[in-house]
Order: structure tokens, then sequence, then C-alpha cells
């Protein structure tokens, strides 16, 4: 059994490039594997599954293409895509996963998270994430037309861009108790998250480690991971346009 997990490519109808490079990608890195792991941000802004837009038909396409050539694909939702639902996933084949998910990797216990419910200092974003995850508040947006929801995230886009810049780097980082306790509590060795936009590889006591995937930008190769049944790797891959 060989996986894949990626995070926080943030596509979008606006950079084309990107998108291409996530297609060779898929067509690169996914052809020979079991199961790829998208742990959030598959996209910029998500805001209803009834997205009917040419880049959302796109999206689809791929991600189904991946699917019927025998690949399993498993989403989870992260700050900037949490509308993503049952109905895409379902549309293209995919298992939508909660966001604290376990899995045996290479005789590890493995949690797999997006990672934005491990920046508990940042209790400004914590109170928003609250409100937007609530199902009154979901409800009420879905109920809006497409339009207006396209708008609205542009506007929680530039308010969160605006907000980070003013923040200082450690409060927008993971809590290491936070990320101890929610390990403990999932009894996990291995923890494998995204958002924080800080690649890297973290020993941490008892031969535990936490694994952050990078973000996806079309001037640098990204950090992802793979595993299989006997190694968990964290991979510098390139991303390719032509």
């Amino acid at each position: 059994m060989e996986r894949l997990f990626i995070s926080d490519l943030h596509l979008s109808e606006a950079a084309p490039d990107l998108f291409l490079a996530f297609q060779n990608f898929l067509q690169n890195n996914c052809s020979n594997i079991d199961e790829l792991y998208i742990l959030g941000d598959l996209v910029d802004a998500w805001m209803g599954d009834d997205d009917d837009s040419a880049f959302a038909q796109k999206l689809s396409s791929t991600l189904k293409h991946i699917v019927d050539n025998g690949c399993s694909l498993f989403l989870m939702q992260g700050n900037r895509d949490f509308l993503l639902g049952e109905t895409f996933a379902q549309a293209i084949g995919a298992t939508l996963l909660p966001d604290a998910h376990v899995l045996m990797l290479a005789g590890e216990r493995a949690l797999l998270m997006h990672g934005d419910s491990l920046c508990i200092d940042d209790t400004e974003y914590q109170q928003f994430r609250a409100h937007i995850r609530s199902e009154e508040w979901q409800q009420n947006l879905l109920a809006q037309p497409l339009d207006q929801r396209r708008a609205l995230a542009r506007e929680l886009r530039d308010m969160s861009q605006a907000a980070n810049q003013v923040k200082a780097d450690d409060i927008m980082d993971v809590n290491e108790a936070e990320v101890e306790r929610i390990m403990a509590q999932h009894e996990a060795s291995v923890l494998i998250h995204g958002h924080t936009h800080r690649p890297a590889r973290h020993p941490m006591t008892e031969r535990k480690e936490r694994i952050v995937l990078g973000d996806w930008c079309i001037d640098r190769p990204v950090w992802v991971c793979r595993a299989d049944d006997n190694t968990i790797e964290f991979l510098h891959l390139p991303l390719l346009t032509g």
C-alpha cells in the first residue's frame, strides 16, 4: 500500500499555471500509488458544491480522472474550503474525511489533520473558525446566490490577509501543548498536517514526530509525504508547467 499526502494547494481560476502544475503532479506522481490524501485547502476558496463555474468543472474532472484510473482519493476540509462537502466528494468518487482522522502508516498510528485547529494561540482566528464552522451559519450562507457567496469569499480572503500581516509569527503556528494533547487523545505517534505553510519534519519525545506539509507555489518545489508499508518519507518534489 503506497500513499501520498499533500495540502494547501490553493488552486484557483486566477492561477492557471498552478492548476497545470497540479495536473502534471498527478500524472507524474499518482499513477502508481494506491491512495492520495489532500488535507485541506485544495482550493483558495470553495463556496458550495453547487459551484457551476468552468474552474469547478475542470477541478472535478481532473480529480475524477485519477479515481477512475485506480487511485483512491481522500479529501479533508481546510480553512479556505470548509464548505467542500459530500456532494462534491461523491461526484468525483472521493471520500471526505473528518478533521482528525487516524490510519496506520508503516506500522505507526498516524493522525491526519488540516492543522488550523492546532493554532490555539490565535484566539481571534479560533473564534472566527467556530463561527464559520457552525451548521446554522453554513446553511444560511449556502442559501444565498452563488454570486453573493463568491463576493463574500473575496471579502473573507482580504480580511484574513490583512489580519495575518499584523500578527506575530508564533501566534499563527501550532501550539505544541495542543499537538501533544491531540496526539495523546488519538493515541498517535505521527501527526501529519498542513495549514501553517511551514514544511518540516519535527521529531518529538517518545519517538513521536510531526510532519508539516508544504503549501504550493509555482516557482518552487513542494514538500509532500509519501508512505508505504515500511517507511514514511518527506519529499521535495518539483512542480512543472511544461
